[in-house]
């Protein structure tokens, strides 16, 4: 596939629990021509009534895909393919990568992140997004997706 040829971004949610912000993220991906990955298993089911109501009409303007784990998503992508694990604890912030279109943005759960031999497997593409108030615990997980979703469409011009 062409650089041309792929959706600007992919976001990838790795056992997402709280349908609302799948939903969001649905309606996110809408709005700028991302992919969605959805990496089982969910907390929710996909006929979920809040997860379509978070979602609304939106969800037939998104190319989405189930996948049932990890192992049998990544083994679907081509081999070069940029994975970008946005995860706490990370060496490095979000904005001190270069994007390219095409790449995978990657979340975890909204109550445990991603898991760290994930992190370990792909340290080169783990990253964080900075928080100032060291006493938050964590940033709602539509939030960081929009977040690196437009920085990454920011530095690839939109």
């Amino acid at each position: 596939m062409s650089e041309m040829a792929k959706p600007p971004f992919r976001i990838v949610l790795l056992e997402p629990e709280i349908p609302p912000n799948t939903g969001n993220i649905a309606r996110l991906c809408a709005g700028t021509g991302a992919e969605l990955h959805l990496i089982e298993p969910l907390g929710f089911e996909v006929n979920d009534r809040q997860l379509k109501r978070a979602g609304m009409d939106y969800w037939k303007q998104v190319t989405w895909k189930i996948w049932p784990d990890w192992p049998t998503f990544r083994a679907a992508q081509e081999a070069e393919a940029r994975f970008w694990f946005v995860e706490q604890g990370a060496p490095r912030s979000y904005v001190q990568v270069g994007y390219r279109p095409g790449d995978f943005l990657v979340f975890g759960r909204e109550t445990a992140g991603l898991p760290m031999p994930l992190l370990q497997q792909y340290p080169e593409g783990w990253v964080d997004i900075p928080m100032p108030n060291a006493a938050a615990r964590s940033l709602n997980l539509s939030n960081c997706v929009a977040i690196v979703l437009f920085e990454a469409l920011r530095q690839t011009g939109f």
